[in-house]
């Protein structure tokens, strides 16, 4: 982030951040749907090849808009430096392959996405790297977790599906102590809701595929950091591993990224509503909304968070039978898996995004028969409530 840079708002930096106008003198970004590009002599391409000079190579690893989407999510993330990648697992796997080797440890929050469990328990154990799952409020536990050969620290919050929240400058501070890493999953909250670099994370995740497209169109992820750990090593695993983020869907993402700031504001507003409606219903048996007084870390979400998130979760009473039952009866609601669309969706977690999980692994993450996901859209907040009260 340059120094002129940092005078700029969020918001502005969300529209401008990035963008190089070519010589035609285009508003928009340019989607440059080029694989490899023409180097003015020999000379030039080894230079280029060997780091010497900047410049584009091969779309792999070196493409003008996808950098355009980094430069301007860096900026918004307070961090110096990201990486663009093929997907928020990706994002994710490259972290992981790029900072840690055989034998080295990881200390995970066990309130995470389906996927990424399946990922730390089931696929880095064949490389020799291990995992420790611990209670993502419980700092404890963190601490005790902590071996010689841990690396780092990784959570998301506000956790998926159950929106539990973690004092990201508490963990950084137990993280840092024992010199280890703390990475953060900022995905439900984006850099509108939530940075936590300034709060002393050393590395944020983003899947693309969310909120900062916000319409459901691509897929995609993000990594950012400092130029030390990303440039030295999570960059050589994007250049040799292949994980790119294409041209066209850095343009939809940076599109995503100019309305970002209003879009949360307004999925903060329905889903508050929504939460509040839910609490106040007899076939609810518990709601987890970190904008309730209700939420166990509702104050630590007031001091760390602008805005509680478009994430709704709920119980319902009767288990998996009711929680069918209420999401086949929705009309409006899309039944999908995906979230931070500007359409609402309502999945069951324990039967989709966290049905890799053991039965122990599930009752100790909370995901319970009964529980439902909404992500909160844009529609009218009555017309959402009205769907939910009819399926009940």
């Amino acid at each position: 982030m340059t120094d002129e840079t940092k005078q700029l708002s969020a918001d502005t930096l969300a529209v401008r951040a990035g963008q190089v106008r070519s010589q035609e003198g285009e508003h928009s970004e340019l989607i440059f749907t080029s694989s490899s590009y023409v180097f003015a002599n020999a000379a030039e391409a080894a230079a280029r090849f060997a780091g010497d000079s900047p410049g584009n190579i091969y779309s792999r690893f070196t493409n003008p808009t996808v950098r355009t989407f980094e430069q301007r999510l860096a900026a918004l993330e307070c961090g110096e430096s990201c990486i663009a990648t093929s997907s928020g697992m990706s994002a994710i796997l490259s972290t992981f392959l790029g900072l840690l080797k055989a034998g080295d440890h990881i200390v995970s929050s066990r309130s995470i996405f389906g996927t990424t469990v399946n990922l730390l328990s089931n696929i880095l154990p064949r490389y020799g790297i291990t995992t420790t799952f611990v209670d993502l409020t419980d700092y404890e536990a963190w601490k005790n977790a902590i071996k010689p050969e841990t690396k780092l620290l990784f959570l998301e919050t506000p956790s998926n599906p159950l929106t539990e929240i973690a004092d990201i400058t508490k963990l950084a501070e137990i993280a840092h102590d024992d010199g280890k890493l703390l990475i953060v999953d900022n995905c439900f909250c984006t850099p509108v809701l939530q940075l936590p670099l300034k709060l002393g994370a050393d590395i944020v995740i983003h899947s693309a595929t969310k909120y900062l497209d916000g319409q459901g169109r691509c897929v995609g992820g993000a990594i950012v950091g400092s130029d030390s750990l990303l440039k030295e090593h999570i960059f050589p695993i994007l250049r040799t591993g292949g994980v790119t983020m294409s041209p066209f869907n850095a343009w939809v993402f940076l599109k995503g990224l100019e309305t970002l700031s209003i879009r949360m504001q307004a999925h903060c507003q329905n889903a508050q509503k929504i939460a509040e409606w839910l609490e106040s219903q007899k076939f609810v048996e518990k709601v987890y909304y970190p904008g309730l007084e209700s939420h166990p870390q509702y104050a630590l979400a007031q001091q760390q968070q602008s805005g509680a998130g478009g994430i709704v979760s709920f119980e319902v009473k009767g288990g998996k039978e009711a929680a069918w039952n209420f999401i086949d009866s929705i009309k409006l609601l899309s039944i999908t898996a995906n979230l931070g669309d500007t359409k609402s969706t309502i999945t069951h977690p324990r039967t989709t995004t966290h049905h890799r999980l053991t039965d122990e692994q599930a009752a100790k993450s909370g995901i319970k028969p009964g529980l439902i996901r909404l992500s909160v859209g844009l529609e009218a907040a009555i017309d959402l409530i009205n769907d939910l009260d009819q399926a009940s």
